[in-house]
């Protein structure tokens, strides 16, 4: 699409939010008290609920995309508009503004992260098989990156992959893979020359989740909750078709979904954050002036937050990378998660453990136990300080081993 038949920003804009009146209610129109008072960074959630929930909010995703709302900076073969980040960013804005449903983690990962990778190194098959699909949501991925020996170094994975008659067979066990009980397709890390270069020596799989060999049982937290899961995967056969990217070349591929995820790790936290500041609102009582001085810390980074998200945005935007932005705003997140925690636990006291029934109150230990977590996910805290002091800063390079 040329500058020319280019939708204007504006009017754009005033028609996202006409559709959006027609599928949702302005959140100004949420009263206090009212509805879910969820929380949660980590949902806890049985298997039913985890289905029903996903359920629920692809039912939205396909509708925007059917209407038009979906993946526009997509060409249109794959169902987009072939609109500029600008548009998309503009969207998310309007859409900020509804009360529609809540994405959970596994449709950024099926949506920002598997599918750029599939349209990146799959075949003209796989693009065709996965990609509209998954930007439709008809099709949700899952990460298998992470195993006991290999969370922030990524490239120890041990996971087999054997090929033997163009077929092959994947051995290994997988660790705090969310989604893993509704996702269709896991994208999987696996070693396939173990005499190759630690980073050389990798192949990328998209495993089906329903495949004979592949096991999934939840990781319960001290939460209550089980967002996470292990995998086994015994002995799994898959023909070639299921490899994604050339062999032995699965790093570059593995990097191409964590560079995202790093991306779309800027704005966690911030809604939890504004929610602890209309606590503050309807406390029903003044707040003392280490209360008051702790809301407004939280308001002043959440800003802070902001804008370095409106960073990387520029520069998605201006077609650059981001580079150590992406950090930055990763550490704000874990930042602004931690600092939420304490000013709940200020504001609440005991009200925050003993559950009262009260709206608004208890539910917000799942946020408090959850949000640690988030240093560790999506790129651990000390591996994002570690880019700021090797790029930024120019320091020494730690140790390889």
């Amino acid at each position: 699409m040329n500058q020319a038949t280019m939708p204007d920003l504006d009017k754009f804009a005033d028609d996202a939010r006409a559709w959006l009146r027609t599928v949702a209610e302005p959140r100004t129109q949420i009263k206090w008290g009212v509805g879910s008072d969820s929380v949660a960074v980590f949902e806890n959630w049985t298997a039913e609920q985890e289905r029903e929930e996903t359920d629920h909010i692809r039912a939205y995703e396909q509708t925007k995309f059917d209407a038009g709302w979906g993946s526009m900076n997509w060409p249109v073969e794959y169902g987009g508009r072939g609109l500029p980040m600008s548009y998309v960013l503009a969207f998310r804005r309007e859409e900020n503004a509804f009360d529609v449903p809540r994405r959970t983690e596994m449709f950024s990962v099926t949506q920002q992260l598997v599918a750029p990778a599939i349209a990146q190194w799959g075949t003209p098959d796989q693009r065709e098989r996965y990609v509209r699909a998954m930007l439709r949501t008809d099709l949700i991925a899952c990460q298998l990156f992470s195993e006991t020996e290999a969370g922030s170094d990524l490239a120890a994975v041990r996971t087999r992959a054997v090929e033997r008659d163009g077929r092959w067979t994947i051995t290994g066990h997988k660790v705090w893979t969310s989604g893993a009980r509704v996702a269709d397709v896991g994208v999987a890390v696996c070693r396939t020359d173990p005499d190759a270069a630690k980073h050389s020596g990798l192949t990328v799989f998209l495993i089906p989740m329903d495949a004979p060999g592949v096991t999934v049982r939840p990781i319960r937290q001290m939460t209550g909750g089980s967002s996470f899961n292990e995998v086994y995967l015994d002995g799994v056969e898959l023909s070639d078709d299921y490899r994604l990217g050339p062999v032995g070349q699965g790093w570059p591929v593995a990097l191409t979904v964590l560079a995202a995820e790093r991306l779309d790790a800027g704005n966690l936290g911030l809604a939890n954050a504004d929610h602890a500041v209309e606590l503050a609102r309807n406390l029903g009582r003044e707040l003392t002036e280490i209360e008051r001085d702790k809301v407004a810390d939280l308001v002043t980074r959440s800003y802070v937050q902001r804008v370095t998200g409106m960073r990387v945005a520029a520069a998605v935007v201006a077609d650059k990378d981001p580079g150590p932005e992406a950090s930055v705003g990763k550490l704000l997140a874990t930042d602004t998660m931690a600092r939420t925690s304490e000013v709940v636990r200020l504001l609440l006291g005991r009200d925050l453990i003993a559950d009262s029934g009260e709206w608004g109150t208890f539910a917000w230990t799942e946020h408090v136990l959850g949000a640690p977590g988030y240093r560790i996910a999506g790129g651990t805290d000390e591996i994002q300080r570690n880019i700021l002091a090797e790029r930024v800063l120019g320091l020494p390079r730690e140790p390889r081993p």
